[in-house]
């Protein structure tokens, strides 16, 4: 079963379970209008691929909203944003530790032969390639830092 498939299957449960699936109906419909529009504008239906970036790219957006409600000292939207990223986590990968982001980084520093810190384009785009969707950026760019002094 492909991704959107098993969108349209978990809002079709999530609708079922009523006031309790609430959170998880809203999400996937969200989910689902974003996958919708980024397929009109391709003209062409998205691959599970396209999809995780979609989900990946919400969640990360969701986070940074996690860290204005706290300035705001919203805990009712803190809740309820965790809560959406807990649902979208869902279909993501497992997520690499920072332990594991360090060891693929160190291998890929190892292989452009990087020396310094004027190095880190040449060890950033093929270790996003291999994070891609299992790390936050963020997280990886920090590790690279630090290794690369």
């Amino acid at each position: 079963m492909d991704l959107n498939e098993r969108l349209t299957q978990d809002m079709k449960a999530a609708l079922k379970a009523g006031p309790s699936g609430k959170v998880r109906l809203e999400t996937i419909r969200f989910l689902r209008a974003a996958v919708k529009n980024a397929e009109i504008e391709k003209q062409a239906p998205l691959s599970d691929d396209e999809i995780l970036g979609i989900i990946t790219k919400q969640v990360k957006q969701l986070r940074d909203s996690i860290a204005d409600f706290q300035r705001s000292n919203r805990q009712d939207l803190i809740e309820r944003a965790q809560a959406e990223i807990d649902v979208l986590s869902g279909y993501l990968p497992e997520q690499l530790s920072a332990d594991e982001v360090r060891d693929l980084a160190r291998q890929v520093i190892a292989q452009v032969g990087a020396q310094g810190p004027k190095d880190m384009g040449k060890v950033m785009g093929p270790l996003m390639a291999q994070t891609k969707g299992r790390a936050d950026g963020k997280l990886v760019q920090q590790i690279v830092k630090e290794l690369l002094g």
